[in-house]
């Protein structure tokens, strides 16, 4: 077994086999939004594209949750966790079933462009309501307490 297949080893020993085994063109290629597979190292192709920010985007059937800026008017941390946890279990369920089916195309994966904390400072930007608002705490308190919630911690 190679060293990075090993879940016995620890985290960074297997990150730096797994690194130093890779080509340059190889490395390249896993920062495009489709990588490819790297067949020697029995590495599928993966798509990074994937959005949750209020529910699993794009993927079939998902909770729907209330848009960032309307969840941030709460200020309530504990129930920003609660529903990142909840989008977190429904995203893993969805990428597990892809996998096993051998799907593994664009919303099938489990990294995501969530969430946006950009500040929202100009009414006139059209995204601003996937923001937490203004208020640069506010955006940090819940961002972390989103993280932690798709993260499972």
């Amino acid at each position: 077994m190679l060293p990075f297949l090993n879940p016995d080893l620890p985290l960074e020993a297997r990150v730096s086999d797994l690194v130093g085994r890779l080509t340059l063109e190889e490395k390249i290629g896993q920062l495009m939004n489709e990588a490819p597979a790297i067949e020697r190292l029995g590495i599928p192709a993966y798509n990074w594209w994937n959005e949750c920010l209020h529910g699993v985007a794009r993927a079939g059937l998902a909770t729907v949750f209330p848009q960032s800026i309307g969840l941030a008017a709460t200020w309530n941390t504990d129930l920003m966790l609660e529903v990142a946890t909840a989008i977190s279990d429904e995203a893993r369920a969805k990428h597990h079933e892809a996998v096993r089916r051998g799907e593994r195309g664009i919303y099938q994966g489990l990294t995501f462009w969530s969430p946006n904390i950009n500040l929202f400072r100009d009414p006139r930007w059209g995204r601003g309501m996937e923001t937490y608002g203004e208020d640069p705490y506010l955006t940090g308190t819940m961002a972390v307490s989103f993280i932690r919630g798709l993260q499972g911690d």
